[in-house]
């Protein structure tokens, strides 16, 4: 399952930043989720967060993308993997020379 934003969002700004998978965006007109990166915090929580800390519940699950929890697993598994795959290809910030070098 993935969840998704519907249009009662008020755009308050509090599901963003609680997103370990960095899956929620502010869309045309309210905040929206993406599918593909949305594991409803397997992984990384017993509960989806975004829907803990929304005030107006507005994030059901997305009827056109319903998943089992495996799934949900292996999504967080490919996140994770494409996360570190990601950091370890980062040009590192250069170390200045010691000054007594």
């Amino acid at each position: 399952m993935a969840l998704m934003i519907t249009d009662e969002c008020i755009n308050c700004d509090v599901c963003e930043p609680e997103c370990p998978n960095d899956a929620i965006y502010m869309g045309a007109e309210f905040y929206e989720i993406d599918p593909h990166k949305c594991t409803e915090c397997v992984g990384h929580f017993d509960e989806p967060q975004c829907v803990q800390v929304c005030p107006v519940a507005c994030i059901p699950i997305h009827p056109e993308h319903v998943e089992s929890r495996e799934t949900l697993w292996q999504k967080f598994e490919r996140l994770a993997a494409a996360k570190a795959a990601a950091a370890a290809v980062e040009p590192q910030p250069a170390v200045p020379p010691s000054a007594g070098a």
